[in-house]
This record gives C-alpha cells, sequence and structure tokens, in this order.
C-alpha cells in the first residue's frame, strides 16, 4: 500500500514539473517575440494582417433596414364604362331607274278660270234725287272687252240683289247689242228702255248705262241706240241725249 501512495505522488509531482515547464517555456516565448526588433518581412505579414477588412460584398454584409413610412392609401379612380352607342344601320336606297318605275298618273290640271271685276251702277234715292250707287261684279275673264261688258249689262238690267238701291231701268229692257270699237263703246237697247216714269226716272237710268259702259274705262265715249236707232230724245218730256255721251257730259247736264 505504501508502494501505491508513492506512485501517485511521483506522478503528481512529473505533472506538476510538466505544466510549471510550459508556462515557463510560453512566457518566454511571449517575452522574447515582444522584445526583438521586427524585421521587413514581419512589417509586411504585419500590415498585411492589420490591413482594414475589406467591405463586405453585397452578398455577405448584413442586410440595413431603413425605415420606410407606411405608403398613403392609392385612391383608385373610378373607371367609368363608356356607353357604346349602336350605330343605326341606314338601309340604302335603292334607286330604281326611272324606265322601271311605274309612273303614278298625274292630275292634270284644273283650267283657270279668270276672274275679271267690272262695276255696274244702281241709283239710292238720297232726299228726292237719285244717287249712283256702284256695285263691283266679278265676270268671267274674256279675251274682248265686248264679253266683259255684256257680262255686266246683263247684270244690269236683271236688277239689283241688294235692297238698299236700285234700278230705274224698266223691267224687261233687253241689250239687242253691244260693242267696243276705237272711238268707243256702242250700246243697243230694246224700246222698253224708254217706256215710263218722269224726268228724274229717266235721268236716272240714262246715268246707269253711261257709267256702266265706262266701267273698265271711264274716259271713254257711248253712243246710246234704242232698236238700232240713236237715241235722241228719252221719254215724253224729251230728255236730250247727246251722242256720244261721256261721264263729264252727264254730270255736266243732268247731275244726280
Amino acid at each position: 500500500m505504501k508502494d501505491g501512495q508513492e506512485v501517485r505522488r511521483v506522478s503528481t509531482a512529473v505533472i506538476a514539473g510538466v505544466c510549471g515547464l510550459a508556462l515557463l517555456t510560453g512566457g518566454g516565448i511571449a517575452w522574447w517575440t515582444a522584445n526583438r526588433s521586427p524585421t521587413p518581412a514581419d512589417t509586411q505579414s504585419s500590415a498585411q494582417t492589420t490591413a482594414p477588412p475589406l467591405s463586405p460584398s453585397s452578398v455577405e454584409s448584413p442586410g440595413v433596414v431603413i425605415p420606410v413610412p407606411p405608403p398613403n392609401p392609392v385612391q383608385v379612380p373610378q373607371v367609368q364604362t363608356p356607353q357604346v352607342q349602336t350605330p343605326q344601320v341606314q338601309t340604302p336606297q335603292v334607286q330604281t331607274p326611272n324606265a322601271l318605275v311605274p309612273k303614278s298618273p298625274q292630275p292634270k290640271p284644273l283650267p283657270q278660270t279668270d276672274v275679271q271685276t267690272v262695276q255696274v251702277y244702281w241709283v239710292k234715292d238720297a232726299s228726292g234725287k237719285f244717287e249712283g250707287v256702284p256695285t263691283k261684279v266679278a265676270v268671267k275673264q274674256a279675251d274682248k272687252p265686248d264679253a266683259a261688258l255684256q257680262a255686266a249689262f246683263n247684270s244690269l238690267l236683271a236688277g239689283p240683289k241688294d235692297g238698299t238701291v236700285s234700278s230705274e231701268i224698266p223691267n224687261g229692257t233687253k241689250l239687242r247689242g253691244l260693242s267696243v270699237k276705237n272711238d268707243g263703246v256702242y250700246v243697243d237697247l230694246s224700246a222698253e228702255f224708254t217706256s215710263g216714269g218722269g224726268s228724274n226716272s229717266m235721268t236716272g237710268r240714262l246715268g246707269q248705262v253711261i257709267y256702266t259702259a265706262t266701267s273698265l274705262q271711264p274716259n271713254t265715249k257711248v253712243w246710246i241706240s234704242v232698236e238700232g236707232k240713236p237715241l235722241e230724245l228719252l221719254g215724253g218730256e224729251g230728255l236730250e241725249v247727246a251722242q256720244p255721251s261721256t261721264r263729264q257730259s252727264f254730270d255736266k247736264n243732268f247731275p244726280l
């Protein structure tokens, strides 16, 4: 048992000695390294060793976190869908040649009846005297004035339709003939024209004939005949009739 304890003591001492030797050797090497002057090779090695580290690559460097403010909410504009208007398709009108289109019968223009206005003269009693009253009468347009005046005399001899006027020409008087010539108007009346009535009636009927005969041309001359003979005296009192007569001569000789 004593031999075992001695062996342990020797081993412990050996271990302690080895450790001390190691510490002493390491301390000497450190002191010698620190105190010796550096050689150029060491300086270069040291420079290479102490060189500043290169900036890390983008791959190896740690990412830098930069605070970014939260983005404002983006307002998305409302897109209005355009209303597509469907174009109206107009059917082209095919023009058929006139030769193929049946022409509708066009109404024939109605014959236009031209109307001419003439004046027929009536009389009206005004305080015991006769007053001439012209009345417009529409007659058919005629190429010659003879026809227009004949229509006017037919209306005159038929009598007035207006009750406010009258005629001094005796009933039954007829127009035997009427013609318009270069020197005036020729009127031929039936014998009834000279029958009955006093001087005022004779004056009135004579004025009616003269003014109606000159309704188209007021300044023309009038020749008056009865049964084809020139009328020189009218009535029982012998009212003298000038041949030819005019409006001016009648107003001068027989004022109404």
